[in-house]
């Protein structure tokens, strides 16, 4: 569902950008308004939620697709933890739906799906991998690296089930955006896959904004 946001970014309290294959590790208050902006079109952002009050709680596909009735993620959707807790809710999106299915690429995945001379390429769960090693005072390590969004990514499931990787059905300017319903860790790796369409074969880079609770 397309939904726009009233949120203008001059009135955000933080923005950044992160290039295309680098991570974003930030805490996110409970009411505070998380923007996800597509700038130059089609990048993949794999996103990882964590209970900022405790991180063993984290997003979980299950729970949210379960509850939610619905394999893909768009304005109206609650993302849930793996105890079934409101995490967030989409209050905007401008690209109509995201994948939770699909899950972040790995050296490993690559090798399967592409060749084995792919393993040595950069991947999202690497960066997952260095962004909890580099930032131990969020209380994660390897083993908390779970369950993930795929922002913007277009995996269209099949007629018999499977998962098919598609062109990806955002733009520049493109947007998804989320309360926080509690105090969360989020982390992002914005995707370095040059393997499948999900980016156009050209990793770009994404902006973060956030706006204070009550705008």
């Amino acid at each position: 569902m397309i939904k726009e946001s009233h949120l203008q970014p001059e009135t955000s309290v933080y923005r950044s950008v992160v290039p295309a294959g680098e991570y974003w590790m930030h805490f996110v208050r409970k009411g505070e308004t998380l923007r996800i902006l597509d700038l130059e079109g089609n990048q993949a952002a794999d996103t990882l939620f964590f209970s900022a009050d405790d991180p063993h709680e984290r997003y979980s596909a299950c729970d949210t697709i379960r509850e939610q009735g619905n394999v893909f993620i768009t304005a109206g959707t609650v993302l849930l933890s793996d105890l079934c807790r409101p995490m967030l809710t989409v209050t905007a999106d401008t690209v109509g739906r995201h994948d939770t299915l699909g899950g972040a690429c790995a050296t490993e995945s690559n090798t399967v799906r592409y060749a084995l001379e792919k393993f040595p390429m950069h991947a999202c769960r690497d960066s997952f991998l260095l962004a909890v090693a580099e930032n131990e005072h969020y209380g994660l390590d390897k083993r908390d690296i779970g369950h993930n969004i795929n922002f913007f990514m277009n995996v269209p499931v099949t007629s018999s089930g499977g998962l098919t990787f598609a062109d990806g059905l955002s733009a520049p300017g493109k947007y998804v955006e989320m309360r926080a319903d509690m105090d969360v860790v989020v982390l992002i790796s914005n995707c370095p896959q040059l393997n499948n369409p999900c980016n156009a074969y050209n990793p770009t880079p994404v902006e973060v904004l956030i706006w204070k609770a009550g705008d």
